[in-house]
């Protein structure tokens, strides 16, 4: 790797604006570029990208970012774009044109960046082109994919090591922005980091950031309590997208300015959304999970959960949207009784019987009409409510089979792969004048050439509206002007999509010879139900700080409670309560022994009322003696004599 500029703090100036490096961010930079390979643990906000943006400027060649976020890479490689930092990318869903076009900038040399998807590791052909490519750095990012044991594990992130073998002197910079101990060793070792390896990691506290739970019957009236209370711009994370829409007309008809988000919206819709939210247009956005990724909103004062997440790897991500310009800011947690058994149900839902994913397959090859030993590379357009009506399929359970069944290896499912239309001339500026075109041929390709001057070039992305307002067509003869056009090979036209894709990335198995690794149904399925227990003491144990209990499970020490949560709030309003020890031995074991599962350490301290300290230094001497069991899952058991 040879360095072609060494100043780089001169490069982060020139080109981002700033005059110093985040935390953590110069010692990640150095370390890559002293040819180590690097693991950077960066909270949410932390500013990951810039950590492999300025080396990948520094040095000579190509640097590589694997991210399975294709709608981030588009908008980081337009964002670099109007850097001047020459960015490409390469999905499943592109069109061969496209790719070629993208791979072979990369392949002259003309570009810094290339944004590649993990599911094009999996095709062999790909991976020995990639061998052209003059690659100086390979950036994982959302590094906690090729872990098993992490939340969102994808067996195509395992072929990222196979990269090392093509480009072995190129250093692997991983990234990610939660991950316990457990699936930072995996990680190292599934991408078989070279000794001695750089590690870097901030901590995960947030101190400016106050985590509350609020206990309810009803969500709504509370939400308003909470908006009304904490004055600014605000995220209301829900799970569905009914859900989004219903709670921003909820909040809308109580005087507060919101809109609603979700995967489903159109490109243009969630630009035009987005930026009201950001401008201040719109105080509160209603969104599901699809909405954060990349939106650096530093004066985000409340990030509320009405839903639950799965995990605290999410929340954490989530919830850490808050405050980014160090001002105190709030992560509050709605939640209700019933709560618990939504946490545990999405276990079964996400995980449906095996038989039911093998005849999912099978279904799903005859819906298409694919043959036995056919189909490798195809793409379809997938209608997941027809498939369910034909087949009589519940669409929860064939979301999650189909989910599985990327993970295997079988097919790759993208349910959300929104894009926007784009268009590139295929004729010189020349040749135009040879064309007959009709008058609306004529007149649409003019108004094209004069609002996109990049075409000739590159693939842009067009807006049909304001392509219709400027011609005074209708949006559908846009349309049909352009697939003519493209059809008369003047330009290569491609439409924006809204339906969800399949790939076959195998040909067509018979369904008994599906096979279901062990890795991803059995042991997922088993870290699943242990995330969702963590996610359950976080927002249920009401006796431990909040932030103490999510530093435990993240691996890191804490350095005491951190005295504004709401449960440190509600242990300084209490005062302490001083309780015998003896008493306290009494108490927790009457507790633990009324039933035999035993009972969670969370509901002894509010059952038993005693201080949380204590309590947890009685137990600890009580399971020396024998006397109880304390489970993974933070339960308590009393051992019988």
């Amino acid at each position: 790797m040879r360095l072609i500029e060494p100043d780089i703090l001169g490069i982060l100036g020139r080109y981002w604006g700033y005059t110093a490096f985040r935390p953590m961010q110069r010692e990640i930079i150095d370390s890559v570029l002293a040819g180590r390979d690097t693991l950077g643990l960066l909270p949410t906000g932390g500013g990951k990208s810039i950590t492999f943006q300025v080396p990948a400027m520094a040095v000579d060649g190509l640097t590589v970012v694997v991210t399975p976020l294709i709608s981030l890479m588009k908008d980081q490689a337009d964002n670099l774009a109007g850097r001047g930092i020459r960015a490409y990318y390469l999905h499943s869903g592109m069109t061969p044109r496209e790719s070629r076009l993208a791979f072979d900038k990369c392949r002259l040399g003309k570009a810094k960046i290339l944004y590649l998807s993990p599911e094009r590791l999996q095709n062999q052909r790909f991976r020995a082109q990639l061998r052209q490519l003059p690659v100086a750095i390979i950036v994982v990012d959302e590094a906690h994919c090729i872990s098993q044991w992490g939340h969102d594990f994808r067996p195509s992130y395992l072929r990222i090591a196979e990269l090392r073998e093509l480009f072995p002197d190129a250093p692997v910079l991983a990234l990610t922005a939660s991950a316990t101990p457990q699936v930072v060793d995996d990680i190292t070792r599934q991408l078989h980091f070279r000794q001695p390896h750089g590690e870097f990691r901030l901590s995960f506290t947030r101190k400016n950031i106050s985590y509350i739970v609020r206990h309810c019957d009803f969500k709504e009236p509370q939400l308003l309590r909470v908006l009304g209370g904490v004055p600014g711009t605000a995220i209301v994370y829900t799970r569905s997208r009914r859900r989004t829409r219903e709670i921003a007309e909820f909040l809308k008809a109580n005087g507060i300015s919101a809109d609603y988000y979700h995967a489903g919206l159109s490109p243009e819709d969630k630009d035009s959304r987005q930026n009201a939210w950001k401008e201040g247009r719109a105080r509160v956005m209603v969104a599901t999970n699809a909405f954060g990724m990349g939106i650096d909103k530093p004066d985000v004062r409340a990030v509320v959960h009405a839903d639950l997440p799965s995990s605290l790897e999410e929340y954490y991500q989530e919830a850490g949207r808050a405050g980014r310009d160090g001002n105190h800011s709030f992560a509050v947690i709605l939640a209700t009784k019933g709560d618990r058994r939504v946490l545990s149900k999405r276990v079964a839902d996400s995980f449906p019987p095996k038989g039911y994913i093998r005849e999912t397959y099978h279904n799903l090859c005859v819906w298409f009409d694919v043959a036995m030993g056919e189909g490798e590379g195809m793409v379809r357009d997938f209608d997941l409510s027809s498939y369910c009506e034909r087949f009589r399929a519940s669409a929860a359970m064939t979301r999650s089979a189909l989910s599985i069944l990327s993970r295997s290896g079988y097919i790759d499912y993208e349910e959300e792969p929104h894009t926007r239309s784009r268009l590139m001339m295929t004729v010189d500026r020349r040749a135009l004048y040879d064309l007959e075109l009709d008058h609306a041929a004529d007149e649409l390709l003019q108004t094209v050439l004069r609002t996109y001057t990049g075409i000739f070039a590159d693939y842009e992305y067009i807006d049909e509206a304001k392509l219709a307002a400027r011609t005074g067509m209708s949006l559908q003869r846009v349309y049909e002007t352009l697939v003519r056009l493209g059809k008369m090979k003047v330009i290569s036209f491609v439409p924006h999509r809204s339906t969800p894709i399949v790939v076959f990335q195998q040909p067509r198995q018979p369904r008994e010879d599906v096979v279901l690794p062990k890795e991803v149904y059995e042991n997922r399925r088993r870290q699943m139900e242990l995330r969702i227990e963590a996610m359950k003491n976080f927002v249920f144990n009401d006796g431990e700080c909040r932030v103490e209990g999510m530093l435990r499970y993240f691996g890191e020490e804490s350095a005491g409670e951190c005295g504004t949560c709401d449960v440190c709030r509600s242990r300084q309003a209490r005062g302490p309560q001083v309780v015998s020890n003896e008493e306290a031995d009494r108490i927790i074991l009457h507790i633990v022994s009324q039933l035999p599962e035993g009972r969670p350490i969370s509901y002894i301290c509010q059952a038993g009322g005693i201080p949380r300290e204590q309590l947890l230094d009685r137990l600890r001497v009580l399971a020396d003696e024998g006397r109880v069991t304390l489970t993974p899952d933070f339960r308590v058991i009393a051992k019988n004599d």
